[in-house]
């Protein structure tokens, strides 16, 4: 018996390779924009390289680089991660992102560490005018 193929199609599927938690759980959905991972943020029209994750080096919330430039980009923000309120910073990958994006990505982080910085030196000097004001 023998076999003619006509026809072939064929179907693909693929998903991010994310870090899995203490729990034994990998986060599905953007702490922002509460889309799935495999889909695109708001920004985006088509999932993948054009809509790349960024993940959290020092707590473990991923999100679409587009959804956390958008987050730094407010003041309020502060630079911290919108879902545990850490310090936010980027695990640095390989092919992530555009090198703008990524750049981007650091002159915000960057921007709000001097921010912090600074508002630390004036709550100092504002302590210090109170002893002083309390000695007198």
């Amino acid at each position: 018996m023998k076999v003619q193929v006509l026809e072939w199609n064929a179907v693909a599927s693929w998903h991010w390779d994310l870090k899995v938690d203490d729990s034994g759980v990998a986060d599905e959905l953007c702490g922002i924009c509460r889309v799935p991972f495999d889909g695109t943020c708001p920004s985006c029209k088509y999932p993948g390289t054009d809509c790349p994750l960024i993940l959290g080096d020092g707590c473990t919330h991923n999100f679409h680089l587009h959804c956390i430039l958008k987050w730094l980009e407010q003041d309020t923000s502060k630079g911290l991660c919108p879902m545990c309120r850490q310090v936010f910073v980027y695990k640095r990958i390989k092919n992530m992102g555009t090198s703008e994006e990524l750049h981007n990505l650091q002159v915000l982080i960057e921007g709000h560490k001097a921010m912090r910085e600074r508002e630390n030196e004036e709550n100092e000097f504002d302590s210090f005018e109170d002893d002083v004001r309390m000695t007198d």
